[in-house]
């Protein structure tokens, strides 16, 4: 099953939220939703969620508009608001039962369900807390819990790790990469970029409301930029690897860093194979020789300006 995203845009009056947004979330994946304050991650997930409309575009579920026909999509996503609105007279378990009558889930398996969904998302020994209460990971576990009350396919959360502990960001991953071992499609939003890198598949970045990047982890790290940082590390003196490395080309800007030599390489894979070995000829001897990794918040920064509508 695939959620499909196409040309979507959003006005509020001569504001434009959201312009011609288009990618696609499938069973499994894990996408991150990554942009500056302002750049209309929120409203778009809004309008997934079928709690506003779209200027114009459309949102498709197996051939069917979820814009037309906003019941199809609610019968499929769950949505985790940035926010859980708090009742101070109401606890956890009342809160669930709430809305699985709300889904209309007779009370032959009501219980059931609300019980074990509390276990799924640790919350059983706080079912009798008030709402009030909880701390924001709780609080986050409960919106999470309200959201999986109908099994839904597709997963949308808005900023799920923001002002959790240490602690509750870990336990909030590892419930992520359940669900999507259970197939769901999970799109979520978040400034917290080092733990995006570490579970999502792939990630959508945007800004001023406009796609700049939709792609996996790794296209769209490796792809980025054409030259790569290159670190090397030896046995004998980095001075003397520097010297050598200055005048190969394909090499600019060697620094010595502690222990390690690094580089800006131009060349690709097969060129880097023959530099190893010319470094191996020469005698210098090499225990390290590896490319940086460029991660998600490097490419977020090269590619956004900040820029807000």
């Amino acid at each position: 099953m695939v959620l499909k995203i196409r040309n979507l845009r959003k006005h509020f009056g001569p504001t434009v939220a959201v312009q011609n947004l288009s990618f696609d979330i499938c069973d499994g994946d894990i996408i991150g939703f990554v942009g500056p304050n302002g750049a209309g991650k929120t409203t778009t997930l809004r309008i997934l969620a079928t709690l506003d409309e779209p200027t114009c575009g459309d949102i498709e579920l197996d051939g069917n508009s979820i814009i037309e026909k906003p019941e199809i999509g609610r019968e499929v996503i769950g949505f985790v608001p940035d926010g859980l609105p708090v009742q101070s007279d109401i606890n956890v378990h009342e809160y669930l039962d709430f809305f699985a009558r709300a889904y209309g889930i007779k009370s032959s398996r009501r219980a059931k369900l609300i019980e074990d969904l509390e276990a799924f998302t640790n919350l059983t020994d706080k079912r009798e807390k008030l709402l009030g209460s909880l701390s924001k990971g709780m609080k986050q576990r409960v919106s999470i819990a309200r959201a999986l009350i109908h099994d839904p396919k597709f997963i949308l959360m808005d900023e799920p790790a923001a002002g959790l502990d240490p602690r509750a960001r870990i336990e909030l991953r590892e419930l992520l990469r359940v669900l999507a071992r259970q197939g769901k499609g999970i799109l979520i939003s978040s400034h917290i970029l080092s733990e995006l890198s570490e579970i999502c598949t792939s990630a959508v970045i945007i800004e001023k409301g406009e796609l700049l990047k939709f792609g996996s982890i790794d296209e769209i790290t490796t792809h980025e930029s054409h030259v790569r940082k290159l670190i090397l590390k030896t046995v004998s003196g980095l001075e003397e690897l520097s010297r050598f490395m200055i005048l190969y080309p394909g090499i600019e800007n060697p620094v010595v860093n502690g222990k390690f030599l690094e580089v800006d390489f131009s060349g690709d894979d097969t060129e880097a194979a023959a530099l190893l070995k010319e470094l191996i000829n020469k005698d210098h001897k090499i225990i390290e020789f590896r490319f940086k990794q460029q991660n998600l918040e490097s490419v977020f920064m090269n590619i956004t300006k900040g820029e807000v509508q």
